[in-house]
């Protein structure tokens, strides 16, 4: 069945029909729960909470309690996987056009099996007019709520939730649209909403706000006279006609009155003296390209001024732009942010929202989920399941457009563990988790997609070996080798289609995809193998290690250490020698770390740190498995230990590629203390403590970690 719509609506009438899987727009809506809508003048946006089943990867220690010594569990494996089911929370998001709204509300309605609600909470304009037709068609009491409250609500959720929600558009930079890393405290900040007219919002907490300004000048202005001016009756089309439109055609500027620049008052000859003012002076014809760009600079001018005025009158440097006169189009991006960095000489930047088009949908179903208290929990974008943030200009990608004008879709996934800064931050606002930016550099953007194109041949491989009891597993390996490599080929075109485009989001969108087809953790064998294997040869290397003088024997630790951060199935040029020579080993890779001084080198100062009192605590981020954790980090910590300081080894949460887990890092931990008394006597004593970081990322992000982590004594 596919889901085809055809619109026919007077002015808005559309002359093709699009067809689209329907299970890919309405994903899981059989165990839809809960509901909410918010319609615009031309859009839709549905929001629905589902429970999601899906496969969870398990390790269960086996009993090796009878058993005395380690050569006694020789052979032996530590530990069994298994694949369990478990369910998990989602909010589905789907933005479509007003036409298509009939036939979806008759797709959902077909589908609903679990639904628990009687009542669809309802925002936006259009809601009052569509009443009837949704009551009718699911069967459920629409309830409406405020409008400037959903869309406030949906605004803090986006910002809190979402790294990378923010951005400033650079129309002639390399990479058009930069994102902002979001500060941990999201409030105060302004919106400035641009519907039909402008609302001007102070938002200081999450249930206080006021609207404190606003202006009757907007975009039903541009539209309205836009129609008069060009007999255009479609608001997009009017964008395009003035992205292609050459304004001073049209204004007078100040170099036409002054024959240049106005130097006593600081103003260039071609800024705008009047908008539309060359038309009482010129006897021609306008073309309608030009009359709609004057038009726009026009409002966008009125309202970046109304903006900054509001800013500075309430001393806030957060202003965030909103509402369909928006809507991601490039052209109007550009007027406002020209327009605000003209007025406050660039102190204040104009800030834009990923997913601005979902606030109010996304505002009204938190208004219906208050007795679940949803912003209790921490939640993250789920790449598989989200169209993300596409180009609206024809010419970067048609494909894409044509999609952007249909159906978009967001989906959120609720987390386990609720995520918060780590306070030993320095500087949480200028915080940046990742060194290199894609988005700003082509040729490393190009090397890290082609690295991943070519290494996707080895994960469905690792994946199919995960699962090799489950004759299903090839057919769902290759629906993930193909949801994949499109995704891939969307980033390579839209690179900025989830935010800043890193080798972090990269593996994101890898583990989701993953995820998406059942294969919690494709590298389960992988790290079962390499975990048995490093044990055999712990003994030796602690004893090695005790032989050693005590500078020796610190050297020694640290090239362990960074011998063992080696194992990381995450680089391409590893994980070759790692499939090429699986007996690659410890002594192999300390031998091949290049001589001192390293690239970033503080041994020294270590050392120093070392011969005076010990550390009250260390705090280690866990990686690999194997090698690393059990060979390289181990006898470290032992050291540590032994010197008298307590430590924590935070491990991830959920599996991705090699690295170690928290339920896996309990077993090895159990099993070495089980050969080594100091680390036995850490455990018992409470010296030792292993706590979850809260990810599922290779990644480690010290802005997003369990709150149990951050709160650690």
């Amino acid at each position: 069945m596919a889901l085809c719509g055809v619109a026919d609506t007077g002015s808005h009438s559309m002359d093709k029909s699009i067809t689209l899987p329907p299970d890919e727009i309405f994903r899981n809506l059989e165990n839809a729960k809960r509901f909410a809508i918010d319609i615009g003048g031309s859009l839709t946006k549905l929001a629905y909470y589902s429970t999601v089943q899906h496969k969870v990867a398990k390790v269960r220690s086996f009993d090796h309690s009878a058993k005395v010594s380690l050569q006694e569990t020789d052979g032996d494996p530590l530990y069994e996987i298994s694949v369990q089911e478990e369910i998990t929370a989602r909010l589905h998001f789907i933005k479509f056009e007003n036409a298509y709204i009939e036939t979806c509300l008759d797709f959902i309605k077909d589908h609903l099996v679990n639904t628990e609600t009687k009542v669809i909470k309802a925002t936006g304009g259009g809601a009052h007019k569509f009443k009837d037709l949704i009551e009718k068609k699911l069967k459920l009491k629409v309830d409406k709520e405020d409008e400037m409250t959903c869309l406030i609500k949906g605004c803090n959720f986006v910002l809190k939730n979402i790294p990378h929600e923010a951005f400033v558009y650079a129309k002639h930079a390399d990479s058009e649209f930069r994102f902002q890393h979001t500060h941990p405290d999201i409030f105060p900040y302004l919106l400035i909403n641009i519907g039909s007219g402008v609302s001007i919002v102070k938002v200081e907490a999450e249930d206080k706000f006021e609207r404190i300004g606003g202006s009757s000048i907007g975009g039903g202005t541009f539209w309205g006279l836009g129609a008069l001016l060009t007999k255009t009756k479609r608001f997009d089309e009017l964008l395009q006609l003035a992205s292609k439109g050459q304004h001073t055609n049209v204004d007078m500027l100040v170099k036409d009155i002054y024959g240049g620049a106005y130097g006593s008052l600081g103003l260039t000859g071609d800024l705008i003296a009047s908008s539309f003012g060359k038309s009482a002076t010129t006897d021609k014809e306008f073309s309608k390209e030009d009359m709609a760009k004057s038009l726009l600079h026009m409002i966008s001018n009125d309202i970046g001024q109304l903006a900054c005025l509001y800013a500075k009158l309430h001393n806030l440097t957060r202003v965030y732009f909103g509402g369909f006169f928006i809507r991601g189009h490039p052209v109007t991006m550009h007027t406002i942010t020209y327009s605000i960095n003209f007025f406050t000489k660039g102190e204040v930047q104009a800030l834009f929202l990923r997913h601005e088009g979902y606030l109010g949908a996304i505002g009204a179903f938190l208004k219906g989920a208050e007795e679940d208290n949803p912003n209790q929990y921490s939640w993250g974008e789920n790449y598989a399941g989200s169209s993300g943030l596409m180009s609206v200009s024809p010419e970067l990608n048609p494909i894409q457009r044509a999609r952007s004008g249909t159906f978009d879709m967001l989906e959120m996934d609720r987390l386990e563990r609720q995520l918060v800064n780590l306070p030993l931050l320095q500087d949480a606002t200028s915080y940046i988790p990742d060194t290199v930016d894609l988005t700003e550099d082509a040729l490393a953007r190009e090397y890290w997609l082609y690295c991943f194109e070519e290494a996707l041949d080895g994960v469905v491989k690792r994946a199919i070996a995960s699962q090799k009891d489950q004759p299903e597993a090839v057919e769902r390996a290759e629906k993930f080798r193909q949801k994949y490599r499109h995704k891939l080929q969307t980033l390579r075109h839209q690179p900025f289609a989830y935010g800043s485009l890193t080798v972090r989001s990269l593996l994101d969108t890898r583990e989701h995809c993953l995820n998406e087809f059942n294969f919690p953790d494709p590298y389960s064998k992988i790290k079962q193998k390499e975990n048995d294997m490093a044990l055999k040869y712990y003994l030796k290397v602690v004893k090695s290690v005790e032989e050693l003088s005590w500078e020796q024997r610190q050297f020694n630790l640290v090239k362990g250490l960074l011998a063992g951060n080696v194992f990381d199935w995450g680089a391409k040029a590893v994980s070759d020698v790692l499939e090429s020579d699986p007996e690659f080993g410890f002594e192999q890779a300390k031998q091949q770390l290049q001589e001192r001084p390293w690239l970033v080198d503080a041994y020294n100062q270590w050392i120093e740190r070392l011969k005076g009192p010990p550390h009250k605590c260390a705090l280690f981020f866990v990686d690999n498995s194997g090698i690393d954790i059990i060979l390289g980090v181990f006898p470290f910590i032992r050291e540590l230990l032994i010197r008298g300081t307590e430590v924590v080894l935070a491990s991830n949460s959920g599996p991705a590629l090699n690295d170690v887990t928290n339920s896996e890092l309990q077993i090895l931990t159990e099993r070495i203390a089980a050969m080594d008394p100091v680390i036995h006597a850490a455990l018992k004593e409470d010296r030792l403590a292993l706590v979850q970081n809260g990810s599922s990322s290779p990644c480690l992000d010290l802005s997003r970690l369990d709150k149990v982590l951050a709160t650690v004594p």
